[in-house]
């Protein structure tokens, strides 16, 4: 391996860890508690190093929140089949959402448990609003089909993935725990939410 690659591979495992430490610092801390130095210490690079990487705390909370909105996204777009109908479109999505909040609860928490709303750049915004709008998508397209109410869709969607927020908050603060039975009913009482 050349040293050019060696170079580029250390400086992506060195970037790569000041986002897990800003992440986990986010996620325990939120974005007004941390403070750069920590996320370094964290990180296990000096201080000044951190600079070499991101501009500043607002930078790094927007990679943060891109990186973890285009790794929920993955899967939500992967899980969908167009195809299929309705009900199993949501069941896939739910459990798809299921999977991903059990497998990365760090990623999940800091996207879901916290408010961006101040601090989140333009291109944050726009790629969370994608997500939001094919939620909305899916159930004007359920709608067209008679299986979800009439009601407005991003509302909709708001409502179930409220729920869904809820649910994952409950298990984590160890008032449910997410076994089979208990997600199914979940899964059953979330699409009656919806359905016409």
């Amino acid at each position: 391996m050349s040293a050019r690659r060696i170079n580029a591979a250390r400086k992506q495992s060195k970037h790569e860890a000041i986002l897990d430490a800003a992440l986990s610092a986010f996620v325990e801390r939120g974005f007004h508690g941390t403070a750069m130095p920590e996320v370094a210490r964290r990180a296990g690079v000096a201080a000044g190093t951190l600079y070499h990487y991101v501009s500043g705390k607002d930078a790094l909370v927007n990679e943060v929140f891109r990186r973890c909105k285009e790794s929920i996204a993955r899967v939500v777009y992967t899980s969908f089949t167009p195809t299929a109908p309705p009900r199993a479109q949501f069941e896939s999505l739910w459990m798809a959402m299921v999977e991903f909040a059990l497998s990365n609860p760090k990623a999940f928490a800091f996207l879901e448990l916290h408010n961006h709303e101040s601090y989140l750049d333009s291109e944050s915004r726009a790629m969370d609003r994608q997500l939001k709008e094919f939620g909305a998508g899916f159930v004007r397209q359920a709608q067209q089909s008679g299986e979800v109410r009439d009601v407005e869709p991003m509302l909709l969607m708001e409502l179930t993935f409220g729920a869904f927020n809820g649910m994952m908050r409950a298990h984590w603060e160890g008032r449910i725990a997410l076994d089979q039975r208990t997600l199914d009913d979940a899964r059953e009482a979330a699409w009656r939410l919806i359905a016409a």
